[in-house]
């Protein structure tokens, strides 16, 4: 096993702990903003651990180059949808959780 492999397998399970905390937060967190954010910015990072691992193992920088588009446009689909979220959910007059 090379160093490539090695790094590809770390990222790559780095990526998926993201993803598994992401959707704890969005188990477990109590009201839609804090729920939206936990799954956001982990899932954001996630992608881009993951998209990375597989970047190693690419056969040429055209298969690199088009990983790193899916990853900008998933970025921008998931900002978008969030602030969708967000807005609806202001608009329907749900408030943050409180203590």
């Amino acid at each position: 096993m090379s160093f490539t492999d090695i790094l590809t397998v770390l990222l790559l399970l780095a990526g998926a702990s993201f993803f598994l905390a992401g959707t704890v937060g969005l188990l477990r967190f109590p009201d839609v903003y804090t729920r939206l954010h936990a799954l956001t910015k982990a899932d954001n990072l996630g992608l881009g651990l993951m998209l990375a691992g597989l970047a190693l193992q690419a056969e040429s920088w055209t298969v690199v180059a088009r990983l790193l588009l899916i990853w900008v446009l998933i970025l921008l689909a998931s900002s978008s949808v969030a602030h969708l979220v967000v807005r609806t959910a202001q608009q329907k007059g749900i408030r943050p959780w409180k203590r």
